[in-house]
């Protein structure tokens, strides 16, 4: 998640026309309290059950845990990109990612 925050201007267009939401099993108050600490300008959602995960096929049985699938939607509701896993140690895997976020929310020259 320290990517995402470090990349977030370059990555997400410091939020114009993005939202970034982080989907996680731990609990709220661990996650608010650790994206309060580390400064993150993401949304982060608690998926204790694994409800979401499942939904998006994200979910691990096994470990009783959401993978690290990464999904973006387009303005128009759809899942325009999908990656599982999201190799986040693979600097081509936010090249990858910011093209995809410019072609859906492409920042505004002055």
């Amino acid at each position: 998640m320290e990517a995402y925050r470090d990349q977030y201007a370059t990555l997400f267009n410091n939020g114009r026309k993005v939202v970034v939401l982080a989907v996680s099993v731990d609990p709220d108050t661990a996650q608010l309290s650790w994206a309060h600490d580390a400064s993150f300008p993401m949304l982060f959602a608690s998926d204790s059950g694994g409800r979401v995960g499942r939904m998006y096929a994200a979910w691990d049985d096994k470990n009783k845990l959401d993978d690290r699938s990464l999904y973006v939607v387009g303005p128009d509701g759809r899942i325009a990109y999908h990656v599982s896993p999201f190799r986040q140690l693979s600097p081509s895997s936010y090249t990858e990612l910011a093209a995809v976020v410019d072609s859906l929310a492409p920042v505004e020259q002055p």
